[in-house]
Order: structure tokens, then sequence, then C-alpha cells
């Protein structure tokens, strides 16, 4: 692999061609905890495939934060992409833990898909909190 899997990881995320097999060890785990629900998926083939459904869809990756960890990395970051002509938005939290140059565990914590009309409303409440500051 000639870059680390994190970096392959967002890469893959932004471009929205799927989610390589090769970045997750044999035995791998995903941990996903999504609105109202929380997921497992084990090993390489599971883990790509779940990942590759979520992030089908060319996208902007804003917001950055790449916090690296003895064992791998936390990322956050704020996804957004255009799905049947529409504007959409994801806010993200990912632990990633890496050995030999593959992802072993990769946990997720995601608020959502956010609609246009959603994010407008988002966007007015955090304006609000702001000129309260």
């Amino acid at each position: 692999m000639d870059t680390d899997p994190v970096t392959t990881l967002l890469d893959s995320v932004a471009a929205g061609t799927g989610i390589p097999d090769d970045l997750y060890a044999p035995g791998a785990v995903l941990d996903a905890t999504v609105p109202m629900w929380r997921l497992e998926a084990h090993g390489p083939t599971a883990i790509a495939a779940q990942l590759s459904g979520w992030y089908a869809a060319p996208g902007t990756l804003t917001d950055v934060l790449r916090s690296p960890l003895p064992s791998g990395e936390v990322v956050r970051y704020t996804l957004a992409w255009t799905e049947d002509g529409a504007p959409w938005v994801s806010h993200q939290v990912h632990l990633v833990a890496i050995s030999e140059g593959q992802i072993t565990r990769h946990e997720v914590w995601c608020g959502g898909r956010w609609e246009a009309a959603l994010q407008a409303e988002i966007e007015a409440g955090l304006q609000s909190v702001r000129e309260a500051l």
C-alpha cells in the first residue's frame, strides 16, 4: 500500500467509488453507531461492502481533523455530496486501529444524513447559539 490506510480510506470516501477491502486485516471489525441504530461487520469483505454502500457518491470532506494515536488514529470530518440532484451532509467521527499497515478495528459515530432543509435548520440553530455567546 503506497499510503497509510487512513489516507486511503478518506480518499475513497471522497471519491465515492467504494472502499477497498485490502485496507482491512483478516478478522477486522467495524462497529458503527448511526442514528437510532448500532451495527457490526466482520472481515474485510463485509466491512468494505457496508462502507461502500454508505460512501457511494463523490463528495467533499471538510473540517477534517486527524489525531494520531499509538495504535491508530481518530478522524473527524464533515462529508458533503449530491444525491439525486440534492445536497446532503454528514458529520462523522472514526476511531481506526491499525496494525502492520491494515485496519484491525474501525469504530464510526455518525450524526446522520442531513438533506438541505435540515442543513438550514441546523445552521440557524448554530447561528443563534453563536450570537448568544
